[in-house]
């Protein structure tokens, strides 16, 4: 608290000096902040004492200021790297927590951008140059060693915490572990939700983490942990787990079904009036699948390990179900032909044998 004094306070002279006070002589004084601030304001010009609160006669509000950083340091700020569908995905719900989003992508996003109130920039390096605490790389599954290796990881804090949201995880785990300096924090996440099955929120939908590599200083653990708040923050589910566990369950779940809704969406099947529960569930699974692209489905593919046999497995299961089918239809032929005496009778009107 600053003490004023008369003798040499120059503010409290210049007040003196446009209240004067004939009938006793010049006294200290010290006015309560209730009659001396008003009366300051209307005699000094607002040049001479800027004011920041009225509950402070301090140049500066420290009070406020701290509230003020504390709020911030809640927020991160992040950059997405591969800013297409699912990029702009994230960043949507990010940007409404308050976070603040930074983008790069090879195509120019910067219209979408806009619009989320995300800031866009084409070029990687000055993105960089805006040290975000956290990067996400989002890009597809078969372009994310080259789009990491065209990163100017050098222009980037040396503690920055990578992220990847890829399909698969026991790819990108090995390939930022090798590929990016000891100091940079790696957590390999996985929302096992999309555009379309997170078009209405996130509640109840899971999110799969392994904290593969995060530094041991407590505002490093902070950060991930607040990355990760995000998810719970929109009630999804998440599940802390090896990458290699996630590709091994991964494969028959995330790479059947989509495997399913492909060969069905081959079929061109339609809505009808008579549709069945079942039947609906099906024309979802196949609108579902088909609004990810390609290269996902060819991703999941050939960086998951588990997939080829799943494939197979898959193939297998078909025949089974067709030799089921057949090898009933032909107990039943026989049945028909021979307990009804052994022919069969011909288009002439005789009799035909078997």
């Amino acid at each position: 608290m600053i003490t004023l004094r008369h003798h040499y306070n120059p503010l409290l002279l210049h007040f003196h000096a446009q209240n004067p006070q004939p009938k006793a002589p010049l006294k200290p004084y010290f006015p309560s902040p209730s009659s001396f601030i008003p009366a300051l304001l209307r005699t000094t010009p607002t040049s001479l004492l800027p004011i920041r609160a009225l509950d402070a006669a301090q140049p500066y509000d420290y009070e406020s200021h701290l509230s003020e950083r504390f709020s911030s340091s809640t927020k991160l700020k992040i950059a997405i790297i591969g800013f297409g569908n699912f990029g702009q995905f994230l960043a949507k719900t990010m940007v409404q927590q308050g976070h603040t989003l930074l983008a790069h992508s090879r195509s120019d996003y910067s219209a979408a951008a806009r619009q989320l109130g995300v800031s866009f920039f084409l070029d990687p390096n000055d993105l960089c140059e805006q040290h975000p605490d956290v990067i996400i790389l989002s890009t597809s599954i078969t372009s994310t060693e080259s789009v990491l290796r065209a990163l100017p990881i050098q222009r980037l804090r040396r503690s920055t915490l990578f992220v990847d949201v890829l399909s698969v995880k026991v790819f990108p785990k090995k390939l930022l572990l090798r590929l990016l300096p000891p100091e940079f924090d790696i957590l390999c996440t996985h929302p096992m939700f999309g555009p379309e099955s997170g078009k209405y929120g996130w509640k109840g939908l899971t999110f799969v983490y392994e904290k593969v590599r995060i530094g041991e200083e407590a505002a490093r653990t902070d950060r991930c942990d607040r990355f990760l708040g995000i998810f719970e923050q929109e009630g999804c589910e998440l599940k802390e787990m090896s990458c290699e566990e996630h590709d091994e369950l991964a494969a028959e779940s995330q790479f059947i079904t989509h495997t399913m809704g492909r060969t069905l969406g081959r079929l061109n099947l339609q809505s009808t009036p008579i549709n069945t529960k079942g039947y609906e569930s099906l024309l979802e699974l196949v609108e579902n699948t088909a609004g990810d692209s390609y290269d996902l489905y060819y991703g999941l593919f050939l960086y998951n390990p588990n997939a080829m046999e799943q494939l197979e497995r898959f193939e297998m299961a078909f025949d089974l179900v067709k030799r089921q089918l057949f090898g009933q239809l032909h107990d039943i032929l026989r049945k028909q032909l021979f307990e009804s005496g052994g022919g069969f009778e011909s288009e002439d009107g005789g009799e035909g044998l078997t």
